[in-house]
């Protein structure tokens, strides 16, 4: 292939994902500008933001390469009919490890805000609004994230350019979106 024939692949497969990156991302930043009433309602919870969405990008980011490098190797198929011990056992551990992930970072969220004098929600509220946003996101983002990786394979896109800026944004939209229903979640049974 001449350099030409490359960058011009590079941005056949690039240009759509970005451009469907910036607009994500100003959807999230949309519904995240929406959440003034639970910023206020949960102390805190501004604090963390950060953190789960950055947990989000990282963990399934690294779950779309391993699944992009499975694939380039011939170790799995492009399907989610056909029932594959390792690709669900990649998803079980990036589900786990964002659960982890987003506990880990309500602790330390909680335990800054209190070293730094401030007066964060109560610690079981902001782990339990992070492990109900890391279910759900981390369900939604599995599946979004497979679904993109063979998709882009089967059309013969390749799957690592894709999958960067897809689990980003969708890491922004979906992460946004699920923090919002799970503080009006915890806030609802707490009372």
């Amino acid at each position: 292939m001449t350099v030409r024939e490359v960058a011009r692949d590079a941005y056949r497969e690039g240009v759509p994902a970005l451009l469907g990156s910036a607009v994500g991302g100003l959807l999230a930043g949309v519904v995240l500008s929406g959440m003034r009433a639970e910023f206020e309602a949960v102390p805190g919870l501004l604090v963390l933001v950060p953190a789960l969405l950055a947990t989000r990008g990282n963990v399934y980011g690294s779950l779309g390469a391993r699944v992009a490098t499975a694939l380039h190797q011939g170790i799995i198929e492009p399907s989610l009919r056909e029932r594959d011990e390792r690709l669900g056992a990649a998803v079980a551990a990036a589900i786990g490890n964002g659960l982890l992930a987003s506990a880990f970072a309500a602790v330390l969220a909680f335990l800054a805000l209190r070293v730094l004098g401030g007066n964060p929600a109560p610690l079981w509220m902001l782990v339990s609004i992070a492990l109900v946003a890391g279910v759900l996101s981390g369900v939604v983002l599995s599946f979004v994230v497979l679904a993109v990786v063979f998709a882009g394979y089967r059309h013969g896109y390749n799957p690592d350019t894709l999958v960067g800026p897809v689990v980003t944004t969708a890491g922004d939209v979906f992460g946004v979106a699920f923090l919002l229903l799970a503080v009006r979640v915890v806030l609802g049974v707490a009372g």
